[in-house]
């Protein structure tokens, strides 16, 4: 047995199912941390597990059977036809709150804020979820390139699985964006619902994030609902949240509302 306190806390955790395949290196950094603060180990183990559910485990009511949509995206042959692949997307999007809130505005969601600058190029995803499954309503260039990163390590697969099946040129990796952004210089980098998130591990992570993205342009969006379908004031005050992370900065900056998200496209020029 290790008697690394560390190394024990990751492990424990990641041996319960919901965790098992979550980033190692964002287990270790928030059970550090965890370690640090409570008094037993018990305590920082069961605060690791909720603060990784905070994170990201709360947006999953179930863990996806991605060896079930694997088989049904194979069944659409090597060529998927664009109206069966879109059927696929939008039953599987239900499942992560994010793209399931957003599937009532998706034909909306892509054309509003970035038409005027389509075909895009290049993406840059990060914290993805299930976004890239998306990319059917996305106004892409032939022959974009998109790359993407989650804190999964089996959505991280089986999204790359649909990159391979669906013809899409992209490449997708398990990262902890507190620690790591990844380095990708992008047309378009997209930061969905996921400022929120980090803010509950580091606070200033909005603006390290808006300021470290190589990127012309990023959409940027906030729920105007909690997941338990309150508003809350949330609407006014990611507005003003995000007003403030950006603050100073000579960006040129668009405002929307669609459906259930505060957006903003950010021109960084």
């Amino acid at each position: 047995m290790d008697d690394n306190p560390l190394d024990r806390l990751v492990a424990e955790v990641r041996a319960g199912a919901r965790y098992r395949t979550i980033s190692a290196d964002l287990v270790r950094r928030v059970g550090e941390g965890e370690l640090a603060k409570r008094r037993s180990f018990k305590d920082a183990v069961k605060a690791t597990r909720s603060k990784l559910h905070q994170v990201g485990g709360a947006y999953l009511e179930t863990i996806p059977p991605y060896k079930r949509w694997e088989a049904e995206l194979a069944s659409l042959g090597s060529s998927p036809e664009k109206e069966a692949l879109k059927e696929l997307c939008r039953k599987w999007m239900v499942l992560h709150i994010s793209t399931r809130d957003r599937l009532t505005a998706l034909d909306r969601f892509y054309t509003e804020p970035i038409g005027r600058i389509a075909p895009i190029q290049s993406v840059l995803d990060l914290a993805c979820g299930l976004n890239p499954l998306a990319i059917p309503w996305m106004p892409l260039a032939e022959g974009a390139t998109y790359t993407a990163c989650d804190i999964y390590a089996d959505m991280v697969e089986f999204i790359q699985f649909f990159f391979n099946s669906a013809g899409v040129k992209g490449r997708v990796q398990v990262c902890d964006l507190v620690r790591t952004i990844p380095p990708d210089s992008v047309q378009l980098a997209l930061l969905l619902n996921t400022i929120p998130c980090l803010e509950q591990q580091e606070p200033e992570i909005g603006r390290t994030l808006m300021e470290s993205i190589h990127a012309e342009h990023i959409l940027v969006s906030f729920p105007v609902h909690s997941l338990g379908g309150h508003a809350k004031g949330m609407l006014q005050n990611y507005g003003e949240r995000f007003g403030r992370i950006i603050a100073g900065k000579p960006w040129k900056v668009e405002r929307f509302e669609i459906g259930g998200e505060l957006v903003f496209l950010v021109d960084k020029g």
